[in-house]
């Protein structure tokens, strides 16, 4: 069996029996019962999935995947190709609103480059998981072939097994490629059956008219490659991107090795909706993190029931509304361990 397959048949239930434990306690914490609402959620759902009511979310990591897109030369954003490897180098000196955003909640930035067009950036830290320099113009048929598709899903699939390796306990999903919320939109639509013009918002703030060339090269893709709506790996190769991909296989991995993945916006919805559709179980992995002004993004969460739990008017990327996130998971396993119960508290009063 493949990696992928591997993977996905790994991919285990949640553990109800240490989730309804955990429910126990909080609904006899001193407070009224379900009052902490989504932080409550949140650590029943990560009882099921560490398998454990000793939880630990002590060591998180963003792991971003870079990646170039053939149908940006179709004139989808706002900027050039070029600055998806300049900013890989942002990331890699730490300059990024990803880096940024990282220091301030503890929380460790993986950056792999898993199909950036271009000489390969010469740095220690870089992780090189290039399946090819970019995909094609999916205008003109398949973004790539189903064997890179592939190879980009198990190259994410690695670098979960990576950070579960390193320790980590949480990981988040973090991108960059100029041109991928053109892909995303055509994963969506394809994915959803809903039309381009539904699904497909400004991205990087194009103007206009370039939302209708937008629109209109993703509704070109769509009817040049057919992708199959069932078929997760057929969806990504024939509109997707390799850090969709990179993602999806993040996603998958997480899962199979029993790890929480905090899924970030428009683009990582995406590649959530890929690997959904590849192992629909990975689902209860997932944690939503904000909703994105993009317009689609709010289609992704309905479909996936991820929660967001931030409303911050955000649309960058980079896994930044994903890492917000982590001290909330944080504060879900204080209240489980800190918080006395009633009965505790009566023990406490008769000394």
């Amino acid at each position: 069996m493949s990696l992928l397959q591997d993977t996905v048949g790994n991919i285990k239930p949640l553990d109800t029996n240490a989730m309804q434990k955990v429910k126990e306690r909080l609904d006899n914490l001193t407070k009224p019962v379900g009052s902490l609402g989504a932080l409550e959620d949140m650590a029943v759902r990560l009882a099921g999935i560490q398998r454990s009511v000793n939880l630990d979310v002590g060591s998180k990591a963003v792991v971003v995947c870079a990646a170039d897109h053939g149908v940006a030369e179709e004139g989808v954003s706002a900027f050039p190709p070029e600055v998806t490897g300049q900013m890989v180098i942002n990331f890699l000196n730490g300059g990024a609103a990803i880096n940024v955003l990282s220091r301030a909640v503890g929380a460790s930035v993986v950056v792999a480059d898993v199909g950036v067009n271009g000489i390969p950036v010469n740095h220690p830290d870089l992780i090189n998981m290039r399946v090819k320099n970019g995909t094609d113009n999916f205008t003109r048929g398949p973004a790539m072939s189903r064997a890179e598709a592939v190879a980009a899903l198990e190259a994410g699939i690695k670098l979960a097994q990576q950070q579960v390796q390193r320790g980590t306990k949480v990981l988040a999903t973090g991108e960059m490629g100029i041109g991928n919320t053109t892909a995303s939109s055509a994963v969506l639509a394809a994915i959803s059956g809903l039309s381009p013009d539904q699904v497909t918002g400004r991205g990087t703030g194009v103007s206009d008219r370039s939302l209708a060339v937008k629109r209109d090269v993703i509704a070109r893709g769509l009817a040049v490659n057919n992708p199959d709506p069932e078929d997760g790996i057929d969806v990504l190769a024939k509109v997707g991107g390799l850090e969709i991909g990179a993602l999806a296989g993040l996603i998958l991995g997480g899962a199979a090795f029993g790890v929480p993945v905090v899924v970030d916006g428009f683009i990582s919805g995406a590649a959530a909706l890929v690997a959904y559709k590849i192992a629909p179980r990975c689902k209860d992995y997932m944690f939503g993190s904000h909703l994105s002004e993009e317009p689609g993004h709010r289609v992704m969460v309905e479909m996936l029931e991820l929660k967001p739990v931030l409303r911050m008017g955000m649309r960058l990327g980079e896994g930044t509304g994903a890492v917000l996130v982590f001290p909330l998971l944080d504060a879900a396993v204080k209240v489980l361990k800190e918080m006395a119960t009633f009965e505790e508290l009566a023990a406490q009063t008769l000394k």
